[in-house]
């Protein structure tokens, strides 16, 4: 049943970050707020059902991010979603680790600064 769920909302997150495809990208902003939003939230990332979910709640985001902030989302949902896999590919995230951190740092430069 809790896989089926989690299809269902990975689905339904892809299914609008399609919809949504043809928008204008936001402002630094407004991408900011919106991942604060996020993060605000009861997710925890701490376990593989709070990274699904905290990965699923950034998609949306990353569609129409601003164009400062689109790669730092990605790979953030990419580190995220190895990570959540029943058997992560220890290389792969090693791999990815560098690109998460970095990633962070820049959202943490842009957004920290009030999203300017």
């Amino acid at each position: 049943m809790k896989k089926t769920l989690t299809v269902i909302i990975a689905a339904g997150a892809l299914l609008g970050a399609a919809g949504c495809s043809g928008a204008q990208p936001q402002t630094n902003a407004e991408t900011c707020a919106r991942i604060q939003s996020v993060g605000s939230g009861p997710t925890s990332n701490a376990d593989k059902p709070g990274m699904i979910r905290l990965a699923n709640r950034l998609r949306p985001i990353e569609a129409t991010a601003s164009d400062e902030l689109t790669d730092p989302l990605h790979s953030i949902i990419e580190f995220l979603d190895e990570s959540a896999k029943p058997t992560p590919d220890t290389g792969k995230l090693a791999e990815l680790q560098s690109g998460y951190s970095a990633a962070g740092q820049s959202l943490s430069q842009v957004c920290g600064a009030g999203g300017q």
